[in-house]
């Protein structure tokens, strides 16, 4: 039996490489790839174990599904990238750009590139707009009551990412709704200036041009343009909302940004037109390192300035809705254990008062959120908590 083993063993070495050693050296593709369908969930899962990245496991889904990360890049770069893609489950173009977009990356450079390939696992099996429970998850980035928005709210809190890119679709109303691709920076009137501004720079300047370079048609997200004059009729969607991951990202001081396919593109032209938008936010990255790490920091450093609970900064704010910023909200000991989780998700730290109440102060890196969570002044509180003038 030996002797039969050392013979098939040199035979081995005599025999010319498989027709299949040529395709190992090729790099893995995915389902859309090869076959012009939306990517399996368990195309998915075989695509990324063959791409040799790190993954992660953030959540798990009510349906038991993982919910995933993938870094590409060092854990230590200065300026992080993160990428959420397709968390409307039946908008799948941004996640198969997602999926091809992250095996060309440089794995070794002075950007760490963050992925949340599947934000919606459940949605996207189901062809769905939202997760299992019928919730829109880009509607839930402040209370995070899903599984999907509490992972990702987690990935922001824990990597902290300079510039946040969030992959959608949409569905065209004609004659005045049309383009090909949208795209929108964060309009809540709480995010820093400098912030804002890079990120309405990085819509305008680089996603733009990078699609139309590519024969794409582009506007701004959720306004009606005249389709002779060019000029806005009215707006539809797109507007301040902090629960809006858009938003949410520029409250957490990063660079927010939304870009929608239309849905009546051919499926290649959809995810092509994704991948030219992410080729203008790499872009934006490179030419503007310092400028974007700049404008993140000052925006954590805010320790002043009033608390806006209504406007955009395409409509001015109700003067009711433009208040002093207080000095902290005192929660019960049991509105603490209510929400302390989802304090902790967002990286909001408290203090222990007498009694077993606990203070939230405004003055800490989370200052733009913390009204916005537990001011019963506000669109969408967490808790109504009380809130306290002086310190």
């Amino acid at each position: 039996m030996r002797g039969l083993v050392a013979f098939l063993a040199a035979a081995s070495f005599l025999v010319p490489p498989p027709a299949t050693a040529s395709a190992a050296s090729e790099p893995p593709r995915t389902g859309f790839e090869k076959t012009g369908n939306w990517t399996s969930e368990s195309e998915e899962q075989t695509y990324l174990r063959a791409l040799d990245l790190p993954i992660s496991q953030i959540g798990v889904t009510a349906q038991g599904r993982p919910i995933q990360l993938v870094r590409v890049g060092p854990r230590s770069a200065r300026t992080v990238v993160l990428f959420i893609c397709s968390q409307h489950g039946d908008e799948p173009a941004g996640r198969e750009a997602c999926l091809v977009r992250m095996r060309s990356l440089p794995r070794t450079s002075q950007v760490t590139y963050l992925f949340v390939p599947n934000a919606n696992p459940d949605g996207r099996v189901l062809d769905t707009r939202g997760n299992s429970a019928g919730i829109d998850i880009n509607r839930d980035h402040l209370l995070l009551r899903t599984a999907e928005a509490r992972a990702m709210a987690a990935v922001i809190r824990d990597f902290k990412p300079d510039v946040i890119h969030d992959l959608h679709e949409f569905g065209p109303s004609a004659p005045y709704y049309v383009k090909d691709v949208l795209w929108l920076w964060p309009r809540n009137l709480n995010v820093s200036d400098g912030v804002h501004d890079l990120s309405e720079t990085l819509s305008r300047s680089y996603v733009r041009p990078s699609v139309e370079a590519a024969g794409r048609t582009s506007s701004v997200y959720g306004i009606y343009v005249d389709p002779v004059t060019g000029e806005p009729v009215r707006q539809v969607a797109g507007d301040g909302q902090e629960r809006i991951l858009r938003n949410t990202g520029g409250l957490k001081h990063g660079m927010g940004l939304l870009v929608e396919t239309n849905v009546l593109g051919t499926p290649a032209f959809r995810v092509e037109s994704h991948l030219k938008a992410l080729d203008g936010t790499q872009a934006f990255v490179r030419d503007n390192r310092e400028g974007i790490e700049a404008a993140n920091a000052a925006s954590r450093a805010v320790r002043s300035g009033p608390v806006y609970f209504g406007g955009a900064d395409n409509q001015a704010p109700d003067p009711s809705d433009v208040v002093p910023a207080p000095c902290g909200y005192v929660l019960t000991g049991a509105q603490y254990v209510e929400v302390r989780d989802e304090l902790a998700l967002h990286g909001i730290t408290s203090q222990y008062l007498r009694g077993g109440d606990r203070i939230v102060p405004v003055e800490q890196e989370a200052r733009p959120i913390v009204p916005l969570l537990l001011d019963g002044r506000a669109d969408q509180p967490l808790v109504g908590a009380q809130p306290v003038a002086q310190c």
